[in-house]
């Protein structure tokens, strides 16, 4: 077999991107520290075509090196804002109709595998801190949960690998 060439693609300029059609789904960074995690979070949102990123808190935002080194462009291809807090970007997201949903290890999430998106409904997904999680305040006003099934003694996955899973399994459903 052979690899095919960038030119293959077809990929769309930046342009056509712009104006293609996106997923309903925000995904939500509750006070990500990694600016690698973040640039990991915009390259895979651009891939299924996530329609915006909302960063929060201690999260980095573009312009940035370390975003940049793991999104290759991609900051510049998915919308995106900044809110200082979490609470205030979910306040905001449940005001215009969004499903809020937590991506966590919590009581009664619904295990990925077992999830089915709704038809007409506009999700946020938020993704917690590489150490604490989703803040459990956040937690309190959630819509929902999903939990990614794991069998190894960790029961923990990278943040942006959590996002990669999820964005596939939305962009799978649509």
């Amino acid at each position: 077999m052979r690899k095919l060439l960038n030119e293959e693609l077809g990929r769309p300029t930046l342009e056509e991107y712009a104006q293609s059609a996106k997923l309903p789904v925000t995904v939500v960074l509750d006070n990500v520290r990694s600016a690698q995690n973040v640039g990991s979070f915009f390259r895979t949102a651009d891939a299924f075509g996530i329609e915006h990123i909302a960063l929060c808190g201690i999260s980095s935002t573009p312009p940035n090196r370390e975003i940049h080194k793991t999104a290759l462009g991609s900051e510049l291809s998915v919308a995106w804002s900044y809110y200082p807090t979490t609470m205030e970007c979910v306040e905001k997201l449940r005001t215009e109709g969004y499903r809020i949903i937590a991506i966590e290890q919590i009581e009664g999430a619904t295990m990925l595998d077992k999830f089915i998106m709704e038809p007409k409904t506009k999700y946020a997904l938020v993704f917690g801190n590489e150490v604490d999680g989703v803040d459990q305040t956040i937690a309190d006003i959630v819509d929902g949960a999903i939990e990614i099934p794991q069998v190894g003694i960790k029961h923990s996955l990278n943040v942006s690998v959590s996002a990669g899973i999820l964005m596939w399994e939305m962009f799978r459903q649509s």
